[in-house]
């Protein structure tokens, strides 16, 4: 628990890290944050145009006004409500032009009322806060043509074997119940100058292969090998891991939208298909067998047993994943068995979602 705790902590340091990384394409959702803004005031200054007609309307329908002034303060609110989406989108492409010409630089529009010296100022268009930035952060320099990106890489799915002379449908272990999780970081850089069609992606892993054996069998390391065999007792659990840490390696094809400005050249591959091709290698750093069971005298037992199975020391093998924006169908396949010494060689096959948390 506390090997899964550590590694659980360096994934939330990677997030925190990210979120440096992830400023620079704040700077493009501020800008579509107020294009959409211009929508917004439009609409509410019809809905709002369109309330004060009918309480003009209602005016006269009681003959509170005559028809001629109804016509006339009908024609003063619409004067009003257009100057008013003049006026209020005049306000935003005033900011829009700011944030462009100020890109990558603290901005500094108006200080916040509720503190006097916390170095905070804030955008607000029509009561809604768009930009709010801190002037004692740290400003870094902005590279023209940033090539390589760090994300942190999360995927889960199911787990199995195989097995020599067997098919899957022959596994000893459950289909539905052996699962697989793997996290840790990759880093993303594109290969050639001028387009970004094909990116080398590598990092590091940490990987959980689990196998839930059927028919109350359980591992058990027989004259140095190591092999199946049935429990004296019922199980109500048997369950199997593997501990790995990876260095994965792909190659990454799919298409990427281009954008330049004065300042920098980006290729982004949001919302865009990906296709990658690979493999790794790396260590078993530990591997452990779980048992839940009644014992002859009805009371529940857990065993939970580490190390001592024979897992073969290196683990290698090809992996791949397809699919749009931050989320792929993800297979993988170990090449080396699982056991050094066992009668049928098995190795371990996955397939699952993975995420990549651009």
């Amino acid at each position: 628990m506390r090997t899964i705790t550590i590694y659980f902590l360096l994934l939330f340091v990677s997030f925190l890290s990210q979120d440096l990384s992830a400023q620079e394409e704040q700077f493009e959702r501020k800008i579509e944050v107020l294009q959409n803004l211009k929508d917004k005031i439009v609409t509410q200054e019809k809905e709002a145009l369109k309330e004060e007609v009918e309480k003009i309307n209602e005016q006269l329908k009681n003959e509170d006004i005559t028809a001629e002034q109804a016509k006339v303060l009908k024609e003063e609110a619409a004067k009003k409500h257009a100057l008013n989406i003049e006026n209020k989108i005049a306000i935003v492409d005033n900011k829009i032009a700011l944030l462009k010409r100020n890109e990558d630089d603290v901005i500094a529009i108006e200080k916040t009322e509720y503190s006097d010296d916390d170095g905070m100022f804030k955008i607000d268009v029509n009561g809604e806060r768009v930009v709010s930035i801190n002037s004692k952060d740290w400003k870094r320099e902005i590279k023209y043509d940033r090539r390589t990106y760090l994300d942190p890489v999360i995927a889960v799915g199911f787990n199995n074997t195989i097995i020599d002379g067997q098919s899957l449908e022959d596994s000893p272990y459950k289909l539905g119940g052996s699962r697989f999780l793997e996290f840790g970081w990759a880093w993303r850089t594109r290969v050639f100058k001028n387009s970004n069609a094909l990116r080398l992606s590598y990092g590091v892993s940490f990987q959980f292969n689990g196998l839930k054996p059927k028919n109350n069998q359980y591992f058990v390391v027989d004259n140095g090998e190591t092999e199946l065999q049935e429990f004296e007792f019922d199980l109500r659990k048997s369950k199997f891991r593997m501990d790995n840490l990876v260095f994965p390696i792909h190659f990454e094809f799919g298409p990427s939208k281009f954008s330049k400005t004065d300042k920098r050249i980006r290729y982004s591959i949001r919302n865009q298909f990906r296709l990658g091709i690979g493999g790794y290698g790396g260590f078993n750093i530990g591997s452990r067998q779980k048992l839940k069971y009644k014992n002859e005298e009805g009371r529940n037992v857990k065993d939970k047993l580490k190390g001592g199975y024979d897992t073969s020391s290196f683990v290698y093998g090809l992996s791949a994943y397809v699919g749009f924006d931050g989320i792929q169908l993800y297979a993988k396949y170990d090449l080396n068995p699982i056991f050094r010494n066992a009668a049928v060689e098995q190795r371990n096959i996955s397939l699952g979602v993975r995420f990549d948390l651009d």
